[in-house]
């Protein structure tokens, strides 16, 4: 296992300081030795090297990182919507590393919701069937107003993308990722392209998701500020992870700033 430097951030406001955020022995997610290996052309690019990480059952994960530095693609294999070159990634106790495209487009479909930087809705169908699209194909999906409720988008449900503001979009993409109730939502840059008071309103709809329907979270950001609002925070340098600091207790997002 990776020598990890692991420290204990000091205390910040939180907004739920009794919430009990003790996480059970067993991972959900558990990366063992991940090693990705691209080549282009005459070149090999090491995206990732030898990483190791426990994604517990209703955490909030922040991962920081330069560009380059391996979040997206470590994000991309939790997800998998690509696989390892070398090592372990189990989901429960589902192998992923090595896995056929059937399976990992099970594991996809029943288990994982995806937010992008871009929302990626359809322009031509309200908020409600933006949502709508996954529910109708999920084993056992929430209602979509429900999902839309717990975004804070209740009475925007009958507009379309083009009459949302872009933090307004990116909640409905929130909503679409978690109307199928994932075990696992992953985040790549959702506040990318969002001012910091738009922004902040995301990451409020994130918090809720993971605080009420206790799903586990990751958030890929630049933005190091965001990490003040995570269980842990995971640093990743050069395709490896340098630092996991703990959280003894999470900021709440709109005490944020950048």
């Amino acid at each position: 296992m990776q020598n990890v430097e692991r420290s204990r951030m000091a205390s910040r406001p939180q907004q739920q300081t009794d919430r009990d955020r003790a996480f059970d022995g067993t991972p959900l997610l558990r990366m063992r030795g991940v090693t990705k290996r691209y080549e282009v052309g005459d070149s090999e690019i090491l995206a990732l090297r030898g990483v190791d990480l426990d994604l517990h059952r209703g955490e909030l994960l922040v991962l920081l990182g330069a560009s380059g530095s391996g979040k997206s693609t470590l994000l991309n294999i939790l997800g998998g919507l690509d696989s390892a070159t070398a090592g372990s990634v189990r989901y429960r106790d589902l192998e992923l590393c090595g896995a056929d495209d059937s399976t990992l487009t099970e594991y996809r479909r029943e288990h994982v919701g995806f937010v992008f930087q871009f929302y990626n809705l359809v322009p031509s169908l309200t908020a409600r069937e933006n949502v709508a699209i996954v529910t109708e194909i999920a084993r056992d999906p929430m209602a979509t107003d429900e999902a839309l409720a717990l975004v804070g988008l209740g009475e925007r449900a009958d507009h379309f993308p083009a009459q949302l503001s872009g933090g307004e979009q990116q909640r409905v993409a929130i909503a679409r990722a978690i109307a199928k109730q994932p075990a696992v939502l992953l985040c790549d840059e959702p506040t990318g392209a969002l001012d910091s008071q738009t922004g902040v309103q995301v990451l409020k709809a994130l918090e809720r998701v993971n605080r009420e329907l206790g799903t586990t979270t990751a958030i890929i950001t630049h933005n190091a500020s965001i990490g003040a609002m995570a269980d842990r925070v995971v640093r990743l340098s050069d395709g490896r992870i340098v630092s996991i600091d703990e959280n003894d207790e999470r900021a709440a997002p709109e005490s944020l700033s950048w």
